[in-house]
């Protein structure tokens, strides 16, 4: 059941990201939601058996990864802090997974390593 309280759009950009993993489109999704839909979104994933795991943004928000079996386990390995303090390795390696634009994800590599190593030189 919904409760009023969940954004109507909020819950269609949810359910149009399982049906784009569902059809191919994607092998993995993260989506950065409300805490209100969190039970609504773990029951739906159940229920699709789409594997999934949650973590807190902060006290409103949670980000969501769901998808394919192998790309779930890669990101238990990988995100086991908040997505901001990722190192520029994980960062890109998260960026691919989620399949987006490789050279955009090259450019903000090399964009946080110079910043990190020029912090170092500092």
């Amino acid at each position: 059941m919904i409760t009023p309280d969940i954004n109507p759009v909020e819950l269609k950009v949810f359910l149009n990201h399982i049906y784009e993993l569902k059809k191919g489109v994607r092998q993995m999704v993260l989506y950065t939601a409300n805490r209100k839909i969190e039970d609504f979104a773990v029951k739906r994933l159940k229920s699709q058996r789409i594997n999934y795991i949650i973590q807190s943004v902060d006290d409103e928000r949670i980000n969501i990864f769901f998808g394919k079996p192998e790309c779930i386990d890669a990101i238990r390995m990988i995100i086991d802090r908040p997505l901001n303090k990722l190192t520029p390795e994980e960062d890109f390696i998260l960026g691919a997974m989620l399949g987006y634009d490789i050279c955009a994800q090259c450019k903000r590599f090399c964009t946080r390593k110079n910043r990190t190593v020029n912090c170092k030189r500092a």
